[in-house]
């Protein structure tokens, strides 16, 4: 059999859905309901590799659904619930399994939604696996495939906070508030769903794996590629005063962690945009490869950022 120890996720992905067939490469699959969709999603996460040692066990349960609900905001539904299964490690007591659980339910409750139910059972290492679910208007459903050459390139919020916290942790500045952006994700769930009613959006993904593996994957679907103009680039408050603009840009680039969504719009369309959330332009589509534009000069941004190394194939 064919080896493939130490492939990248998104490479076993795209083989996957090869053998699959028919699979929609988007954040959330799609359920038709008649009228409307079911969207679903599924992440996981584990103690080693998503947590890390500052994390206490409700920010584990907060980030654990805070992921998952990201993905329904990307496809510009409303939350339904939520379902998590648990594989709780031996050093587990009651404090952590009460925290933990206790960030699911909050996270859920704060963006409107709610537990379901899950699973629960004992596991070497610390592993979350959560379900959420959705509901949106086929007219206002959003994909990753869309965008077309001229559109807009856009984000929510602002980029590399998440990166710039895990640096402060790494670096000992313990009294940063990039540290919470980190710890303590934020869906963009009512952004979501209002650049969906806006109908201006023509294709989106959220922004967790990082600005230049986001825009590789839009790539991919669109067959098309995208000019990002540095200067624009929102980034997080605080982050060029600790680490250079030089490397803040790279965060944004290559860290991941932020939780926002990147957007292309139609430019005829981008009133309708902005009224709905704040957003920052910091492109546009064009119609082939990635680049970075600064002070007059375009390099090519190269598909970086987090990603899972996944191996033990054979």
């Amino acid at each position: 059999m064919a080896e493939c120890g130490g492939k990248s996720e998104r490479e076993l992905i795209l083989r996957i859905m090869e053998i699959l067939g028919g699979v929609e490469n988007d954040d959330c699959a799609s359920l038709d309901l008649g009228d409307r969709y079911l969207v679903v999603s599924t992440d996981m996460l584990h103690r080693e590799s998503d947590f890390p040692d500052i994390m206490n066990p409700w920010q584990m349960g907060w980030m654990s659904v805070a992921v998952n609900l990201s993905d329904v905001a990307a496809m510009g539904a409303e939350p339904a619930g939520v379902l998590v299964a648990a594989g709780l490690s031996a050093e587990a007591d009651l404090y952590f399994i009460d925290e933990l659980f206790s960030g699911f339910s909050d996270c859920a409750s704060y963006y409107g939604t709610r537990i379901l139910g899950g699973d629960l059972d004992s596991h070497q290492e610390l592993t979350i696996t959560g379900c959420s679910l959705g509901f949106v208007e086929k007219d206002l459903i959003l994909r990753r495939r869309g965008a077309r050459p001229g559109d807009l390139l856009c984000t929510t919020g602002t980029l590399g906070g998440a990166g710039g916290g895990l640096w402060a942790w790494k670096e000992g500045y313990s009294d940063s508030e990039l540290i919470t952006r980190l710890l303590e994700p934020e869906p963009r769930m009512a952004e979501g769903r209002a650049l969906a009613k806006s109908g201006a959006v023509t294709a989106m993904m959220d922004n967790s794996d990082g600005l230049a593996l986001s825009l590789s994957d839009l790539a991919g679907v669109n067959r098309a590629g995208f000019l990002v103009r540095e200067e624009t680039i929102p980034l997080a408050a605080g982050l060029v005063e600790m680490v250079g603009r030089e490397k803040a840009v790279e965060m944004a680039l290559s860290a991941g962690g932020d939780f926002e969504l990147i957007f292309t719009v139609d430019p005829e369309k981008l009133a309708r945009a902005e009224a709905a959330c704040d957003l920052t332009v910091i492109g546009e589509v064009v119609q082939e490869g990635i680049w970075m534009e600064a002070q007059g000069m375009r390099n090519q941004i190269l598909p970086r950022g987090f990603e899972h190394r996944i191996g033990g194939c054979r």
